[in-house]
């Protein structure tokens, strides 16, 4: 198995002669486990500017941190995750004489996920300027072959929803560039490095990679796959287990009675999981210091499991059965238009339905069509069979 970077590293020479920045952070490591930016230097290849993720360039900084920007080695390092929405994209002055940008960073699978917002918005900002794109692809590592969960709607764009995929998205990081060239018409000279030897339907640790967190909450494959749902609790008071060492695995509040939620009706349909009662102390995040009830979530069946459909029910019988539960208001990424909630769902339609009091098959019939729709559509920037 060989990344992007790996392939791309077998054939740089003539990058020699160019002015390249780079978008990365410490997930951009070879195979062999040796960052992108020593492995340029050592082939006389010294990157103009390096920018860096939201988390920062080695994941120091906890989610909605600002990161300040600084220096490499005497290699100017610039942030993409400031203070405002408008640091999100990189300042026109910075690109200038800068002829090729080559990306690479550790996507989760989620549209969630900020990594390949912080790749749109780049895009969009290089548009008709003549600079190439490099994208050096990785492997989705909740696999390529299974979409699950609601479009983004319109009006509902945010950073953590900046074109209109399905929630789990079933694809790579390449794929969602090509995507997002075609959707947003960009004139932008992109060209994606292949994965060699990856396949639709492996997870990551199927691949004989190694994993490194791509975040400081992501520390396993398997919160990797709970995350399309698990992280609809950033939008409640409801901790996704922030400040423990099992985020998005571990989830409950102080006046939470697992045992009284296990046998909420729409805890009952859970697909290829186990719901384990559980009790928990955050060190950081909500309910810091409080002892919290809740539940381990434990994936025994990744074929059957629906990770958005989980995250749903477990919405459903939190708002029906925890007291002082509450859908969040606060800014949310930049954002104060729409709650945190109906930022991650794509529109206020799920949460209006939970408030309704709809079952959660009745909720997810809502996209079932439209993500099937959407994943054949898709069909045609994959790179990659199954």
């Amino acid at each position: 198995m060989l990344t992007g970077l790996d392939v791309f590293l077998n054939d740089c020479e003539s990058f020699k002669k160019r002015n390249v920045a780079l978008i990365v952070n410490h997930t951009s490591v070879t195979s062999g486990l040796t960052y992108s930016w020593n492995e340029l230097l050592g082939k006389g290849i010294r990157p103009v500017r390096i920018f860096s993720p939201e988390h920062g360039l080695f994941g120091v900084e906890q989610d909605q941190a600002p990161v300040v920007s600084g220096n490499l080695n005497g290699i100017p390092l610039t942030s993409l995750y400031g203070s405002s929405y408008g640091s999100l994209s990189p300042d026109p002055e910075l690109l200038a004489g800068t002829d090729c940008v080559v990306f690479d960073a550790q996507d989760v699978g989620s549209r969630y996920y900020t990594y390949a917002a912080t790749l749109v918005l780049f895009m969009r900002a290089i548009n008709g300027s003549g600079i190439e794109l490099i994208v050096l692809d990785r492997p989705n590592p909740i696999s390529g072959t299974l979409a699950e969960g609601p479009l983004l709607y319109e009006g509902y764009e945010s950073f953590v929803g900046l074109i209109p995929v399905p929630t789990r998205h079933a694809l790579t990081v390449g794929e969602m560039a090509l995507f997002a060239k075609d959707y947003f018409q960009l004139d932008v000279d992109l060209k994606v490095i292949k994965l060699e030897g990856w396949r639709r339907g492996m997870y990551f640790d199927e691949t004989g990679l190694p994993w490194v967190p791509p975040s400081p909450n992501m520390p396993s494959v398997d919160a990797a796959l709970a995350y399309p749902g698990m992280c609809l609790l950033e939008g409640t008071n409801i901790s996704e287990g922030r400040g423990t060492t099992n985020p998005f695995l571990v989830f409950g509040a102080p006046s939470a009675d697992p045992y009284k939620l296990l046998a909420h009706p729409a805890l009952k349909g859970i697909k290829g999981a186990s719901l384990v009662p559980f009790f928990f102390k955050p060190t950081f995040n909500k309910h810091r210091g409080e002892i919290c009830g809740g539940f381990f979530i434990h994936i025994r069946e990744r074929a059957v499991y629906e990770p958005f459909k989980t995250g749903v029910a477990v919405v459903k019988a939190f708002f029906e059965e925890c007291p002082g539960f509450e859908f969040l208001h606060d800014v949310y990424e930049f954002n104060s238009v729409h709650p945190a909630f109906d930022l991650l769902c794509g529109s206020s339609k799920i949460r209006d339905m939970i408030s309704d009091g709809y079952s959660v098959d009745d909720i997810s019939e809502t996209w079932k069509y439209e993500c099937e729709k959407a994943a054949d559509e898709l069909r045609a920037f994959h790179l990659y069979g199954v």
